[in-house]
């Protein structure tokens, strides 16, 4: 850019805005950066006390805040975001289908030591709704070197599925096995299976029914493997999961087959959970805060699971930076800290 007299502007491009007062009347955009000046508006100009402006001048090498904006929003959503009109060289990247937010944290950070270049998102693993503002993409000053863009898309193709992304959340089957004397023989009524329905309709999964059985391994074995053979695709295991004798849901479905991943996570409410896979199928130890608990560790992985990971022994083992729920009076989640630290 290069500072012009405004008699000697006609014809230019205006690289800023120029904002109008006037007192207890208006306040606001007199000049929209871009304009190409007109012979009359150089009246209004000094009116406004505008002698000197900034105009846009080509040069081999420098790239105008907006297009660089727009390259570096579309270098690290890969195009898969609906992205909009730049502005002051800012454009916001917008879910373009309901899922789970992923953001490729290390590459972000290795984005945002560029400097005069800021990628702001949303914390990975968010479920967020089509529509949702997920990331603001910002070039700091008016013109940027074309080399350093260059340099961010290059990084950014190591992400094969780019750096921000909302992968769809998959309808998945489920069934449920609830474990435990007192529910089998009817001295308590089972109260997980209707909070499971719930949370399992939110994400359109459809529910194949629950097995109730007793504390036994065998009995647990065959009603994990009756339920993988109706076609589930999830399968909840509810009670059980403590470190009493009688609790022995985990070792029933090593029984039918099924290897644990985790048994045990840093999160609270949850630390109880447990991870584990019968062939591809994931099947999750639900402990008691399930149960009576708003937010718990199987909000944090049930979504995880409809976006189509397989969850590692380090998947969980990280959640626990931000694994404590402070279970506020008023539950805001997703709109806090839990979870957010994985």
């Amino acid at each position: 850019m290069r500072k012009v007299r405004v008699e000697d502007a006609v014809g230019m491009v205006l690289c800023h805005d120029i904002t109008k007062i006037v007192p207890g009347e208006f306040k606001g955009v007199a000049f929209k950066k871009g304009h190409i000046i007109q012979e009359e508006d150089i009246p209004e100009l000094l009116k406004i006390g505008k002698e000197h402006i900034y105009v846009w001048e080509t040069r081999e090498g420098l790239v105008h805040e907006n297009e660089a904006a727009l390259r570096l929003a579309r270098a690290v959503c890969k195009g898969k975001l609906e992205i909009t009109e730049p502005r002051e060289g800012k454009v916001n990247l917008i879910a373009h289908q309901d899922g789970l937010l992923k953001v490729h944290v290390n590459c972000l950070n290795r984005v945002n030591c560029f400097d005069w270049l800021a990628v702001a998102t949303l914390h990975s693993n968010r479920v967020v709704r089509k529509g949702d503002l997920v990331a603001g993409v910002r070039v700091i000053p008016l013109v940027v070197e074309e080399a350093k863009i260059e340099q961010v898309e290059a990084l950014c193709n190591e992400a094969k599925e780019g750096i921000i992304e909302v992968k769809p959340l998959l309808p998945l089957k489920a069934g449920l096995v609830t474990t435990g004397n007192e529910v089998f023989y009817g001295r308590i009524r089972d109260k997980f299976g209707p909070v499971l329905k719930e949370k399992l309709a939110r994400y359109g999964c459809k529910f194949l029914r629950q097995i109730i059985v007793p504390d036994d391994i065998g009995e647990i074995a065959t009603a994990v493997k009756k339920l993988a053979a109706e076609g589930a695709q999830l399968i909840l295991t509810s009670g059980g999961m403590s470190v009493d004798p009688d609790d022995v849901t985990p070792a029933g479905v090593r029984a039918a087959g099924g290897e644990i991943v985790a048994y045990g996570a840093p999160v609270l409410p949850g630390s109880m959970f447990m991870l584990a896979y019968l062939e591809d199928i994931p099947v999750l130890g639900l402990p008691g805060c399930v149960m009576y608990n708003k937010t718990t560790v199987f909000d944090l992985v049930l979504p995880r699971i409809l976006a189509g990971e397989k969850l590692t022994r380090q998947d969980i083992a990280f959640m626990g930076h931000g694994g404590l729920c402070n279970n506020c009076p008023n539950c805001t989640f997703p709109h806090c800290p839990f979870g957010k630290g994985s």
